[in-house]
């Protein structure tokens, strides 16, 4: 391969892992009050029991 494929290759990669950084950096948790957080649990916990008796 030529210099300027491998040039394109290493700025294409660093692009993508450049901006999967930023993508972490400013990820933010979501303020979940207590009830919220309750029934997402309860979903999570109908959801695995649905998904082992479909087993």
């Amino acid at each position: 391969m030529p210099w300027y494929a491998w040039l394109i290759l290493v700025l294409a990669i660093g692009s993508i892992v450049g901006g999967l950084l930023l993508l972490r950096e400013n990820a933010e948790k979501l303020p979940l009050t207590e009830e919220q957080l309750k029934r997402v649990h309860e979903r999570n916990a109908l959801a695995d029991a649905k998904d082992a008796q479909d087993r």
